[in-house]
């Protein structure tokens, strides 16, 4: 049976962007939003809102900034309750550039932040609030974060932020299901008063199996991506997390049809999903930087000494 609260977010153009410096062209954008309005989906993140001060936007598509104007492009004509989101990087937003949400396409901003900048997180987000906002705050990286620094992450996003979702996020696609129930029962013993979210990477093949463990105990708001597109191994496939929802709001053949039409072409021309060396990173609980670099380079195949080069050669041999 279908679980009402169950929200899913659909982060394929802004994870995906991560690929091809955010260089989306506005019919395949159209395309997505469309599927993903057809389908039911809840959230759409559409890209990040940087500062055109900080990253030059010759070198960077349309999504790494997002600007009001082409969102209503990508929108426009398109009956739909789809929400969209942005997301925003701690030190790389210049609130200044931001509008209130009365005169913005825009329905939520998520800040995505380390623990160590969780200060700076709750006052961007925060800001994000009294603009009129919905806001979610992502955990990074939270393999490699200490329990007791975690605790405390929680109990100051609990009593200080306004946030109204807390997402756990599996940067490197390390986590297996043991602790993926771990941490989404701590965030649910510690924020009483927002809901909990998952966001998984596809490393070990596991981001859909996390985020029903996720699911299971009681987290409501999920990421994905069609076809699990996003940077390095990917994301959990939007295809499936609705193949496995129950509610009779979503419909999954939009989003078949838009794999069909758009994104198996792409495929051919840009990378990403479970391979080897992404593998090697997720087992290893590292950043995915090596692992691209790796495909980017004459040695795209030589997993051995991928391994090798990160936990060193057996002396044995």
């Amino acid at each position: 049976m279908f679980r009402e609260k169950i929200k899913v977010l659909d982060c394929t153009i802004r994870d995906g962007g991560l690929i091809n410096d955010h260089d989306f062209d506005l019919r395949f954008v159209r395309a997505v939003y469309k599927a993903l309005a057809e389908a039911g989906v809840d959230y759409m993140e559409i890209g990040y809102k940087n500062s055109k001060k900080l990253f030059d936007p010759k070198k960077f598509g349309k999504w790494k900034f997002c600007d009001d104007d082409d969102i209503r492009k990508v929108i426009e004509g398109i009956e739909s309750k789809t929400k969209i989101s942005v997301m925003v990087d701690v030190d790389r937003v210049d609130m200044d550039d931001i509008c209130l949400k009365k005169d913005s396409p825009v329905d939520m901003v998520r800040v995505a932040t380390y623990i160590k900048d969780v200060d700076k997180a709750i006052h961007l987000e925060n800001n994000f609030a009294v603009k009129g906002y919905e806001t979610a705050v992502n955990i990074m990286a939270i393999s490699k974060t200490l329990d007791n620094e975690l605790t405390e992450c929680l109990y100051q996003l609990e009593q200080e932020s306004k946030a109204k979702i807390i997402y756990i996020v599996d940067s490197f696609g390390s986590l297996y299901q043991e602790t993926t129930e771990f941490l989404i029962k701590k965030a649910k013993h510690i924020l009483k008063t927002k809901e909990v979210g998952i966001h998984a990477h596809n490393n070990q093949q596991l981001a859909f199996a996390n985020s029903i463990e996720a699911i299971i105990h009681d987290a409501n708001y999920v990421d994905s991506t069609i076809y699990g597109m996003g940077r390095a191994a990917g994301n959990c496939p939007t295809e499936l997390l609705l193949g496995f929802l129950k509610n009779p709001k979503y419909d999954i053949r939009p989003v078949l049809d838009v794999i069909s039409k758009e994104f198996i072409p792409l495929r051919e021309k840009m990378e990403w999903g479970y391979i080897i060396p992404h593998a090697i990173t997720g087992i290893l609980d590292e950043h995915p930087r090596t692992a691209i670099a790796l495909r980017e380079s004459d040695k795209k195949e030589d997993y051995r000494e991928f391994w090798e080069s990160l936990v060193g050669e057996d002396d044995g041999e």
